[in-house]
């Protein structure tokens, strides 16, 4: 199997409704890594960074468990939840293959790093010596609709 969908961590999402993580989605602690097509995320039993670590990106430019995540925001409007963060960027970098975003409290290994969300780019990227950049889609890095 491989990556076919986006989508949010279970485990950890139930830690945050249920207040035992102690994290805020809006904290500035969060990384933003890469991961490979190898990968086949399990969004109900997936909980650390770890579980996906071994599908990690490597390359000239690329730091392990990827680089903080910034300006990281959640807003609310008719019945719909937006999370949102500044688009990531890494330059001057040589990246094969990445094939998704996923999303890490930072807890200070990837044993200790909760995920939080994967983000499907649908099609592996590349950089060759120039500046990967994940942009986020205007209506966020995703939405939740609390009024279907």
């Amino acid at each position: 199997m491989s990556i076919t969908q986006s989508g949010l961590f279970f485990l950890t999402l139930e830690k945050i409704n249920i207040d035992t993580l102690g994290e805020s989605v809006e904290e500035e602690d969060h990384n933003i890594a890469m991961i490979t097509d190898t990968e086949t995320p399990n969004f109900d039993t997936d909980d650390f960074f770890d579980d996906v670590q071994a599908n990690e990106v490597s390359g000239a430019g690329y730091t392990a468990r990827g680089q903080d995540l910034a300006g990281t925001e959640l807003t609310t409007s008719s019945g719909t939840s937006k999370y949102d963060a500044t688009d990531a960027a890494w330059a001057t970098s040589t990246i094969t293959s990445a094939m998704a975003g996923v999303g890490c409290f930072d807890g200070g290994s990837a044993a200790a790093d909760e995920l939080h969300f994967l983000s499907d780019f649908v099609t592996a990227a590349t950089s060759s010596g120039g500046t990967f950049s994940i942009v986020w889609a205007a209506a966020g890095i995703y939405t939740v609709d609390f009024t279907p």
